[in-house]
């Protein structure tokens, strides 16, 4: 036992680099393929799964799409929302649920849209009070709120909304040095704090960060430094531990491609993974304790990365599809949106993959 405690503390105290063969590990199995009725699937974000049922942010069609993952069938497209538009004024983007009763939706002209999962109906719309898009959503479900994030309003700021009627606004953060806008949020069970990625920093693309937000207080407790990586997705795994995306950005600009493992509680960096980057939207799935990357500016082509929690080694990369920036996960089960043009699915569809590396 103090020989592993060793090893554990020796493990925290450093980085580490995780190196693996570059040849990706084919431990998955295509489950299905979903065809989104209507229009072709060419402009979609972020994608969200619980308790069987799938949701996605469907910007062709102005909609929010229910996809039950056990049947694979289309329950529902609930429309009225901007739709693909320039500018940050578009909708939907970020998806959330609340518990197993709704999924909160941002939307364009800084709306939030709330959707009952009975009825697949809009039952309230909610204004953040900005002038662009509401982004991407996080949820605290100890205290009720949803996070909000307005990355596209200048200076980006978060707000806190009460998910009960009247779904009142409880703070709002204006985050004036994140130059580049606001990108993933996740909530923090544990420590009720919020964490943010922060692409870039006042004007220097090579220096971002993690936001440390406290939703009770409304304030920006500090800012955790991330270097040359451009953060954009944000996965929250287990002991305090967190999967940094380092974005598609970040490979424009001329950075290497990683992601970075980081001790949120300290700010320390526990491990530099340069075997998959250029991501934007992570996961974590408890199931299989991987973080689950939709890399979608991976050098040599869009892929899902794979990487162990409890270690923070890179399991493998898998060939995903056009513009698959996008990814949710759920007992193993990874949900891929590809966009119309990809020869896997001319008309864009959702793919379904296994992740069959399972724990024993």
């Amino acid at each position: 036992m103090l020989i592993k405690l060793i090893h554990r503390v020796m493990a925290i105290m450093t980085v580490t680099v995780v190196c693996a063969s570059a040849q990706a590990v084919d431990f998955q199995s295509r489950v299905a393929k979903i065809e989104i009725p209507g229009l072709e699937l060419k402009s979609f974000d972020i994608g969200a799964a619980m308790d069987g049922l799938y949701v996605l942010a469907d910007r062709s069609h102005a909609a929010v799409d229910l996809v039950d993952l056990r049947t694979f069938h289309v329950l529902a497209q609930i429309g009225g929302f901007a739709g693909a538009q320039h500018e940050g004024r578009g909708g939907p983007n970020g998806v959330v649920f609340i518990d197993d009763r709704q999924v909160w939706a941002g939307d364009g002209a800084s709306k939030i849209a709330v959707i009952d999962l009975k009825s697949h109906k809009v039952i309230a719309t909610i204004s953040t009070g900005g002038d662009r898009r509401v982004d991407e959503l996080a949820y605290d479900a100890k205290d009720h709120w949803v996070i909000a994030v307005n990355n596209a309003d200048k200076p980006p700021f978060v707000t806190m909304v009460d998910v009960r009627f009247p779904y009142q606004v409880h703070a709002r953060i204006s985050i004036p040095e994140a130059t580049d806008g606001l990108e993933q949020p996740v909530w923090d069970p544990v420590t009720g704090l919020v964490y943010l990625a922060v692409p870039e920093l006042n004007h220097q693309p090579e220096h971002g960060g993690i936001a440390v937000l406290d939703p009770k207080s409304g304030h920006l407790i500090r800012m955790i430094p991330v270097q040359d990586c451009m953060p954009a997705g944000l996965a929250l795994g287990p002991e305090g531990h967190a999967l940094v995306g380092c974005s598609d950005d970040a490979i424009k600009a001329g950075f290497k491609p990683k992601s970075i493992e980081i001790a949120v509680p300290s700010g320390r960096i526990l491990h530099e993974i340069p075997n998959v980057g250029g991501s934007d939207e992570i996961t974590f799935d408890p199931f299989t304790r991987h973080y689950v990357l939709a890399a979608v500016a991976q050098p040599g082509g869009s892929v899902i990365g794979l990487v162990d929690a409890d270690s923070g080694h890179w399991l493998g990369n898998i060939p995903s599809g056009l513009h698959a920036h996008s990814v949710a996960s759920w007992h193993g089960m990874m949900i891929v949106p590809v966009a119309a043009g990809d020869q896997r699915c001319p008309k864009g569809c959702l793919r379904i993959l296994r992740d069959t590396s399972l724990k024993k």
